[in-house]
């Protein structure tokens, strides 16, 4: 028992370091987090003659009740210029109604109709290179609909892109939740990037190996986007949050990701249904292969339940030593999870069951490699 517990504690301690090594780096300089947590919604734009000019590109498939507010923060950005593209993607609702209607009051937005799905594409894919095409400007950021940005967002992506010379910088929106699995599942998207992607060797090389974004905000320039292979590349993938950098680093261009809890906030999903939907539907284009899957599945449910289970034991056992292993062990485990919650605005409720939220994630890894197996598809946005 003893010795299990100490395995469970360096299990622990794997994850947990690699995320107090990662999050300084993760996180933006103070001054510009400040600056943007000092910026209210009212502040007019301004406008300057030396401005960064962005073309904010938007796919949009039945979005009628968000496109508005998306688009409005967007119109609102500061200290750079900005046009709006949206793409109504064979919506079925007011998705191109709302949008051509904004069109009519700021001819900075623009609404495009987008053109039939051609066979092996995925949607958004097809939407966004569209999109990428239509552009004016020479700096693109595909965003997602659900998204809302902060005056400053835009201009403080711009300023790190150009201070370090990044191909394709992504940005993690604050993740709001209010159902329990939202709450449970989400944040285990900070979890699994910082307590297992060493954040300093990715932007010391290349490799695609260390490929890793968010796919709900992307910024790139119009010439490192059309050197990659554009969406084209990764036309018929659901996961362009690593499949679209890892093209890049392919074509041996730099990427990064970033904190963007203070740039925007996002809800990706509505009720639990869409929560296992959602998670189900890329899956097996991350962890959920066999390749990966194995060792993923020891590293996080050895790193966050092996200390509770060991702990448990040692309690039925009244080993005082077990006991005190286990304490520190299950501590350690819960760290990365309540920093995060500091860090990111996540809720408390995901830091207290941790242990369950992260045998959720594997059990639905192992199904998404199962349906996989089985050539099966989980329908989203009426698409398979």
């Amino acid at each position: 028992m003893i010795f299990w517990s100490c395995v469970a504690l360096g299990l622990a301690l794997l994850p947990s370091l690699m995320f107090l090594r990662n999050l300084p780096r993760f996180r933006l300089p103070n001054r510009s987090r400040a600056a943007i947590d000092a910026a209210e919604d009212n502040l007019s734009p301004r406008h300057r003659s030396d401005a960064a000019e962005v073309s904010v590109l938007i796919p949009a498939r039945n979005e009628a009740d968000s496109i508005a507010a998306c688009v409005q923060s967007v119109l609102a950005s500061r200290d750079v210029k900005v046009e709006v593209w949206v793409l109504d993607d064979d919506s079925d609702d007011a998705t191109a109604a709302v949008v051509l209607e904004m069109a009519t009051a700021d001819k900075r937005v623009r609404c495009m109709s987008g053109q039939p799905l051609p066979p092996q594409w995925n949607g958004k894919q097809h939407a966004c290179w569209q999109l990428a095409s239509s552009a004016n400007y020479p700096r693109l950021l595909f965003l997602d609909a659900d998204v809302r940005l902060q005056p400053h967002a835009i201009k403080t992506l711009v300023d790190w892109q150009d201070a370090n010379q990044i191909a394709l910088l992504s940005a993690f929106p604050q993740q709001e939740s209010e159902t329990f699995l939202e709450k449970l599942l989400i944040p285990m998207m900070h979890y699994i990037l910082l307590g297992f992607l060493p954040i300093a060797r990715m932007r010391a090389s290349t490799s695609p190996a260390y490929a890793a974004g968010c796919g709900q905000m992307f910024m790139t320039l119009k010439t490192d986007y059309d050197a990659a292979g554009t969406h084209q590349a990764i036309h018929a993938s659901r996961h362009d949050g690593v499949k679209l950098p890892r093209i890049y680093r392919q074509s041996g261009l730099m990427t990064d990701v970033v904190d963007g809890t203070a740039l925007a906030r996002c809800r990706m999903y509505r009720d639990g249904g869409q929560v296992i939907r959602g998670l189900l539907k890329n899956a097996d284009e991350g962890i959920a292969n066999p390749r990966l899957i194995g060792v993923f599945t020891l590293l996080i449910l050895g790193a966050s339940v092996l200390p509770v289970v060991m702990l448990s034991i040692a309690i039925v056992k009244q080993s005082p030593l077990g006991i005190g292993i286990g304490v520190i062990a299950v501590l350690i485990a819960h760290l990365p999870r309540a920093l995060a919650a500091f860090y990111f605005r996540q809720p408390l409720v995901g830091v207290l069951l941790h242990s369950v939220a992260a045998t959720l994630f594997i059990g639905l890894q192992w199904t998404a490699l199962a349906m996989a197996m089985l050539g099966k598809k989980v329908r989203w946005r009426g698409r398979n």
